[in-house]
């Protein structure tokens, strides 16, 4: 997933897909800062403490301000692109900087009273964005110089294409509006941000967990179970982080235990966030039906390659009536076969806690797969290395692992991405791997400050972006290296190929550089690199195991490859019942009974799973405030990366030269071109399902 930084407060403030924030440079205001020559600069960019959280708010606000007046008091026939569009452009990007930064901390700091703080500042700075990147004195400025001097200057094809969707996004914003609706329109959008910044807090700062015996976590490995806390009466906690409720609902044989823990997975931020998803859903409807859209859906994806509600909805439904076939053949397999001590319910259906540990033991039994005997083939120190190497190798970059003086925890680690043949710095990621209490608690990219090509620039020498890659993989033991699962990997590719998205897309405007493209081809180049994981020499090369140094039999690879298509039915499947989720949801109407359409869409798409009355899950789904009516862009992506992907692979994977093409075309384009002319370019065709339903196993 990428992060789009405070996405919930730019999804109403956007420029051109500022959904994903742009940032510069600490030095609000001054522009030679910009260019981060030393890691100590990079550093800089992060608050360090409570007093600077609250300073670079409050200055960015100040610098903020003071730029637009100089841009709103030019006169018309004096504007020019660099005085008004690209000036705007630039502290939009030096702004979003410290939003950026200190949205980042909120989710990883380790200190409770700096997240609370950065809380309090993101909220502000937010709501600040509303008034101050959506008024009528710089829609007017716009206005005056698109219908001016716009139609006389020179201005290259990414500059046009930069104020044709600067002026569609005024639009959406409301900018035409009377000025007391206009104002009706600004209020709702900050009690937006409001309510879905808590709902995203309470997810974050969730600590729900199941107190238990040890006994009932038989089947678990030895070593995960010696490495979890204990409560005073001595009994084990089971934190709801990744790695425990995997292990737990994949191995645990007491049913008990997985019920227990996958109920409390599913219910986190409940019923708190049951509240606050109401008070958004119905916001957003007013706030659609102010601004002359049927729906908050329609206004959303206004903005999209989908372009409709309508148009995303029959893709989503075509595509789960092609897998439904795959799926069910996948549960008759599963049905055939039960594990001793499973049931099904009275109607025939598995229980939701149930299905991980069934395929567990069907992967296990058929396939001679065991996720223990795989995981001991990827110590993290060794996967990470090789994960690079390919990309390295791929993308003619060099990393080097760098060590600056300060770090928000000993844990993060920061990496400078360089250009092999010229030796520029492209960029600089950090990575916070492990989990801890109260981390954002799923794995995501986070842009923090894109790369920039500027005019006064040579062409190659672009401004560093800065990103941040968040995980919670398994942690290091007194007796083993931390081990990574097969998933695991697959997880980090992704997520590292948003960052590269992020460091290798500079163009000359901030807000058409990196991941700021349209949503739903965000994680096009991220569900490409993922792919990766799933060939046979890539994982000769991965593959190490811990203790032997041995590679990974080919016959385990190819078992492995083979498991690659063995639920991929249901994960289809269930892909497009969360899309028709976040759809349905924001339909036209300020009422929504979540928990009954959450059941009416498992219980029509995944008949063969018992839905779980005693769970919540929309509570936990932060793509509801985040993604909005968007979240039918993975399926949308995931068939436009693996149609690319198919392309790439006939070159070579790990070939230089299919890796300068793949960055000329797509990835340094960031979204300074539609992307639907990126993929035709690329593809030299119109894009294509065939590539995504062989990878499933599905017919057209």
């Amino acid at each position: 997933m990428n992060k789009g930084i405070v996405a919930i407060a730019l999804s109403v403030m956007s420029f051109a897909g500022l959904f994903y924030v742009m940032s510069l440079s600490k030095g609000i205001g001054s522009m030679e800062k910009k260019n981060l020559k030393t890691i100590e600069s990079v550093c800089g960019l992060f608050p360090q403490t409570i007093a600077d959280v609250q300073a670079y708010a409050t200055q960015s606000i100040h610098d903020a301000n003071r730029a637009l007046e100089t841009v709103q008091s030019l006169e018309a026939s004096t504007r020019t692109f660099d005085n008004t569009a690209r000036a705007v452009d630039i502290l939009q990007h030096q702004f979003s900087v410290v939003q950026s930064a200190i949205a980042v901390l909120e989710q990883v700091h380790p200190d409770e009273a700096f997240r609370k703080i950065c809380h309090e500042q993101v909220e502000k700075l937010s709501a600040f964005a509303v008034d101050a990147f959506a008024n009528k004195k710089l829609y007017q400025a716009f206005k005056e110089y698109v219908e001016g001097n716009a139609i006389k200057e020179a201005l290259n094809d990414v500059q046009r294409y930069y104020l044709s969707e600067v002026m569609r996004d005024f639009k959406r914003q409301g900018l035409h509006l009377p000025d007391e609706k206009f104002k009706a329109v600004q209020s709702l959008k900050k009690e937006v941000i409001k309510v879905a910044l808590a709902f995203e807090e309470n997810i974050s700062t969730d600590v729900s967990a199941v107190h238990i015996a040890e006994k009932s976590l038989a089947g678990c490995d030895t070593t995960f179970i010696a490495n979890l806390e204990r409560d005073e009466q001595g009994n084990v906690v089971l934190r709801c982080d990744y790695p425990t409720v995997m292990e737990v609902r994949e191995h645990c044989t007491c049913e008990e235990t997985r019920k227990q823990l996958s109920r409390a997975f599913n219910n986190r931020a409940y019923p708190a966030n049951m509240t606050l998803l109401d008070t958004v859903i119905a916001l957003r409807d007013e706030l659609a039906k102010q601004l002359g859209f049927a729906s908050y859906a329609a206004l959303e994806l206004d903005a999209e390659m989908v372009q409709t509600p309508a148009r995303a909805e029959t893709f989503i439904k075509d595509l789960a009536a092609k897998a439904r076939v795959k799926m069910d053949q996948e549960f008759a397999a599963l049905k055939a076969d039960l594990p001793a001590g499973v049931t099904l319910d009275s109607k025939g259906r598995f229980k939701p806690w149930d299905l991980d540990f069934i395929k567990t033991y069907y992967k296990k039994k058929y396939l001679d797969i065991d996720e223990h005997m795989l995981g001991a083939y990827f110590p993290v120190e060794h996967t990470l290395q090789c994960v690079f190497d390919i990309y390295q190798r791929f993308l003619s970059l060099n990393f080097k692992i760098v060590k600056p003086s300060w770090l928000w925890h000993e844990d993060v680690q920061l990496i400078e991405v360089r250009e092999r043949e010229s030796g520029v710095v492209r960029g600089y990621v950090f990575l916070d791997l492990y989990p801890r209490l109260n981390k954002y608690s799923h794995a995501c990219h986070w842009g923090v400050s894109t790369s920039l090509r500027t005019q006064v620039l040579h062409e190659r020498e672009v401004t560093p972006s800065v990103a941040v890659v968040i995980a919670n993989f398994p942690k290091k033991t007194k007796d083993r290296p931390a081990l990574l699962k097969h998933r695991d990997v697959e997880t980090f590719f992704h997520e590292f190929g948003h960052a590269m998205h992020y460091v290798l897309g500079g163009t000359e405007l901030a807000s058409l550089s990196g991941t700021a493209v349209k949503l739903d081809f965000v994680e096009v180049p991220s569900q490409i690199f993922e792919e990766w994981m799933f060939d046979k020499q890539l994982l000769k090369e991965l593959s190490h195991h811990y203790q032997t140094g041995k590679p990974l039999p080919d016959d385990v690879i190819d078992r492995m490859l083979a498991l690659q298509k063995f639920d991929s039915g249901w994960f289809v499947v269930r892909q497009c019942v969360l899309s028709l989720m976040s759809l349905e949801f924001y339909k036209s109407g300020a009422k929504k009974d979540t928990d009954a359409l959450n059941q009416q869409l498992t219980e029509t798409y995944l008949p063969h799973v018992m839905f779980d009355p005693h769970t919540h899950m929309q509570t936990s789904f932060g793509h509801l405030t985040g993604y909005g009516a968007r979240y039918y862009s993975y399926m949308w992506s995931k068939v436009f990366a693996l149609d690319l992907f198919s392309v790439v692979k006939q070159q070579g994977l790990v070939n230089p030269a299919a890796g300068k093409v793949f960055v000329e075309k797509i990835l340094s384009k960031g979204g300074s071109v539609d992307p639907n002319i990126l993929l035709e370019d690329y593809l030299g065709r119109k894009p294509s399902q065939q590539a995504f339903l062989e990878f499933i196993g599905a017919k057209a």
